[in-house]
């Protein structure tokens, strides 16, 4: 599980049976658990929904070479969750 600023996120995608597609650490060892999950993730409806902690950020990339995404980082645990840029059903 993610750090407890992330849970009620990635709650909420595993009850809404949403395929998770890796969990782990990423490219970088200043990075803790990152869960990838096959949806366009709305981050604007989502921070405020959910009322996430201003610890955590949406984070975004863009680069076709390294893998593009959207989601969240958690500054202080370094976990996130991320989805898709586009292409997929919308979550949030």
């Amino acid at each position: 599980m993610v750090c407890h600023h992330l849970a009620k996120l990635e709650e909420e995608l595993i009850k809404a049976n949403v395929k998770e597609t890796y969990r782990g650490q990423v490219w970088t060892k200043n990075c803790r658990e990152w869960v990838y999950f096959d949806v366009v993730l709305n981050t604007e409806s989502l921070s405020a929904r959910l009322h996430l902690p201003s610890c955590v950020r949406v984070h975004e990339n863009l680069d076709a070479k390294s893998g593009t995404e959207r989601g969240f980082y958690c500054e202080i645990c370094k976990d996130g969750i991320m989805g898709l840029i586009s292409g997929g059903e919308t979550f949030g």
